[in-house]
């Protein structure tokens, strides 16, 4: 039989001091971040983090970010803590920042999908912290939703995914920020930006005084010319590295703003269904195309995207039409997070897994 759907839960004192105790014998809590909902695990219990894989149907070689309560616990995960690191916790922590460091021997396996390497980071939300300072130890956090799909902003999102699958949700409230971290790695001899986030690589290149190797993207502009797209010495994975991510069932495409009212037209005529992602393309609703507008600047486009394409996807619609945002560098996470939810196969992607 399977489990009953797990309703949310007002974070609360008593309530986070029962998260951190069920997270002590190897349970599954959902929280929430200033990024999206983590489905949280302890960290240094290899079955518990297992756990996490199975219900979200996350291949293991997929490595999580461990979340920890201050900077002074890098040194429980990392073997080294350069200063690089602790310049850009000492500037962005807690906050949207994952740091890829080298891992201390019995930091387990499972967390680190089978590396050498451990991603750490402190997160800007009070419940996360009061959680991980109740519990007292990392707590390994994936995005509490399905392997590929879109991540939780709400914690209705959670229960509406993962609901049957975990053993608490704590609910607090709609996530600030929206999208993931950003990601960079310092295990190697550069720094390097795994995924872009809300903090941008122009502000880590500031804090660090060095130029960042980034992986070029046809989907984001150049910074002014400041982005090295050296071929990295070493590989290292990451979590959103996938071509598919963060992708809605219904089949997604973006468009450019001058095409979209004759794509509109052509999907009308086909007697489709649509929803319309826009952010400055003015279009009225009928029945046959449902339009969401999101806001014009990046942060409060970011703080709404996932909401609104989940939104879009319960609708049961043939097809999903995202007006293409600017390709700036402040935009450069959506459209890292668009370019993956769009991807040709994201389509043919399992409802759940």
């Amino acid at each position: 039989m399977s489990k009953n759907i797990i309703k949310p839960i007002i974070a609360d004192a008593d309530a986070i001091s029962h998260a951190a105790d069920l997270l002590r014998q190897g349970r599954l809590v959902a929280f929430p971040t200033e990024t999206v909902y983590g489905l949280g695990a302890d960290a240094g219990n290899p079955d518990a983090v297992a756990a996490i894989f199975k219900a979200k149907g996350r291949p293991a070689a997929h490595p999580l970010i461990v979340h920890i309560a201050d900077i002074d616990s890098l040194g429980d995960w990392a073997s080294i803590v350069p200063d690089s690191a602790l310049k850009l916790a000492d500037r962005f922590w807690p906050g949207p920042l994952a740091i890829i460091l080298n891992k201390k021997p019995e930091v387990p396996l499972a967390v680190t999908g089978g590396q050498q390497t451990v991603g750490l980071r402190m997160p800007d939300h009070p419940v996360a912290l009061a959680l991980l300072k109740s519990f007292g130890g990392g707590i390994a956090a994936p995005s509490a939703n399905r392997f590929c799909r879109i991540s939780p902003t709400l914690a209705a999102h959670v229960s509406e995914e993962l609901g049957d699958a975990i053993d608490m949700i704590l609910d607090g409230g709609a996530c600030q920020v929206g999208v993931e971290s950003t990601i960079i790695d310092l295990s190697g001899s550069r720094p390097r930006l795994l995924r872009p986030g809300h903090i941008t690589g122009q502000e880590i290149e500031a804090v660090l005084q060095t130029e960042l190797i980034i992986p070029p993207a046809s989907n984001a502009a150049p910074a002014n010319g400041s982005f090295a797209e050296d071929a990295p010495s070493h590989e290292i994975r990451a979590p959103g590295m996938m071509e598919v991510h963060y992708a809605p069932t219904t089949p997604a495409i973006r468009c450019p703003t001058d095409l979209l009212p004759d794509k509109i037209r052509q999907l009308i005529a086909d007697s489709k269904r649509i929803g319309l992602l826009s952010y400055q393309l003015k279009i009225a609703e009928t029945s046959q195309i449902h339009v969401l507008r999101l806001p014009e600047q990046a942060g409060n486009y970011a703080q709404s995207l996932y909401a609104a394409l989940r939104e879009l996807d319960n609708l049961q619609l043939d097809m999903i039409l995202i007006e293409q945002p600017p390709q700036t560098e402040p935009w450069r996470a959506i459209n890292d997070r668009l370019n993956k939810a769009t991807a040709p196969c994201s389509r043919s992607l399992p409802t759940s897994m």
